[in-house]
């Protein structure tokens, strides 16, 4: 891949993962309660079994979602040394050139789509 190609994946990269970086912070202080004071805690109680049904259930989605978002963040920082070694682009899998279309859709992508088919494939 030429060095123009590489900086602007690189530019997509560090932006997806400062926008990924305070959705997770965003996510982390809703699902913890992070309120500040212990007041505003006990106001938001909730009275009904079935309202502690729901915040324990939002609580637990957040966490999931906080889940993945922490595994593409990984992603892309495996995407990024990928870029500053130079071998960004090429399939982890069976070392070929992963196309542009792949990489605009998912620029934090290890594999080629015949690689990550195989692979899922295999998890399923």
């Amino acid at each position: 891949m030429k060095k123009a190609d590489m900086k602007v994946y690189k530019e997509r990269l560090l932006d997806l993962r400062a926008r990924l970086r305070g959705d997770v912070s965003s996510m982390a202080a809703v699902a913890l309660r992070q309120s500040g004071t212990e007041g505003s805690e006990l106001s938001s109680m909730p009275i009904h079994m079935a309202e502690l049904g729901s915040d324990n259930f939002e609580q637990e989605f957040t966490l999931s979602l906080m889940a993945t978002e922490e595994d593409t963040l990984g992603m892309i920082e495996a995407a990024l040394i990928r870029v500053e070694d130079g071998i960004y682009g090429r399939c982890t899998g069976c070392e070929g050139i992963i196309p542009k279309t792949r990489l605009n859709a998912i620029p934090h992508t290890p594999m080629c789509v015949k690689c990550a088919s195989s692979l899922d494939n295999l998890a399923g």
